[in-house]
């Protein structure tokens, strides 16, 4: 997971296990299967039923983790974990224990320990992302870089997300190394959401806080990363009027060890009508604080 154009050194940060605002959250760990590795199943047909397909409600809570042994224990609706990462059988524990599940893959960028990493042809990656080793910006107008996207939403819809998350979709306003603009990002994501919706399932917006209001109709929630560290919070009422939930996440090391900052970031996130949880930048389970009432 990145915090896509905010690379956060945090410090002071504890591994410790925090007590949510209206309730204690409890980081034990459980044991997941062995991993899967990646496949690229030939496209589906587009679902007769996506128009009835799951979309997140704007009462449904989350939990959200990337690495590390998969803390099923929380009672929230929705989980966000790694679509490559994550075996089907822990997919299926989770929604037979009532959960939705949100599939997360970056989208806009290289990862060169994912098995599908050599579909990327040289010309399709650009700069190096900074602050994540092993990344590098994909040039997102690349047919080649679209058919890649396509065969890992393929694997969503194999392995039975209810949903997913596509990572880095703002490389216009980062140092990609291409001539990204906002018309090719908005491109890019809409082609996203498209493909996506047309598999049946639903999709986040992930930050790209410059073009919330463009892509409002074509994303069924969004995703933030620490817009109350960054006062960008103000631009997802746009979802929220749409009745499309706003999942938020924090990582500023003063709401993990500062109770006062902790109430002054939920009494906000509230009054956004968001999700916010903090979290360690790892977003391993180390220790988690849910601003849930």
């Amino acid at each position: 997971m990145k915090a896509t154009a905010k690379n956060i050194l945090l410090t002071g940060i504890l591994p410790f296990v925090i007590a949510a605002c209206g309730g204690g959250d409890a980081a034990s760990s459980t044991s997941s299967p062995p991993s899967t590795a990646p496949q690229s199943p030939t496209s589906p047909s587009p679902s007769p039923s996506a128009s009835a397909s799951w979309r997140p409600a704007p009462t449904d809570t989350w939990q959200w983790q990337l690495k590390g042994k998969l803390n099923t224990s929380y009672p929230v609706t929705v989980y966000d974990i790694d679509l490559i990462d994550t075996p089907i059988a822990t997919i299926q524990a989770l929604q037979a224990a009532g959960k939705k599940v949100v599939c997360y893959f970056s989208a806009g960028s290289s990862e060169n320990w994912r098995s599908d990493f050599s579909g990327f042809q040289a010309a399709d990656m650009g700069s190096n992302m900074t602050g994540w080793i092993g990344e590098r910006w994909l040039d997102t107008r690349s047919a080649n870089v679209r058919k890649i996207m396509r065969a890992r939403l393929n694997l969503a819809v194999s392995k039975g997300c209810n949903g997913v998350e596509p990572d880095n979709v703002d490389g216009y306003v980062n140092n990609s190394g291409f001539p990204l603009t906002a018309d090719t990002q908005l491109d890019f994501n809409r082609f996203l959401a498209s493909e996506a919706h047309a598999r049946g399932l639903a999709v986040a917006l992930k930050n790209d806080v410059n073009q919330l209001s463009d892509l409002v109709g074509d994303f069924d929630f969004a995703i933030n990363e620490q817009c109350h560290s960054y006062n960008e919070c103000d631009g997802y009422r746009v979802f929220i009027s749409n009745d499309k939930p706003v999942f938020n996440a924090e990582y500023a090391s003063s709401y993990a060890t500062d109770a006062s900052a902790r109430q002054t970031l939920c009494i906000d996130a509230r009054a956004h009508n968001f999700h916010t949880l903090v979290l360690p930048l790892d977003l391993n389970d180390s220790f988690r604080y849910s601003c849930e009432p």
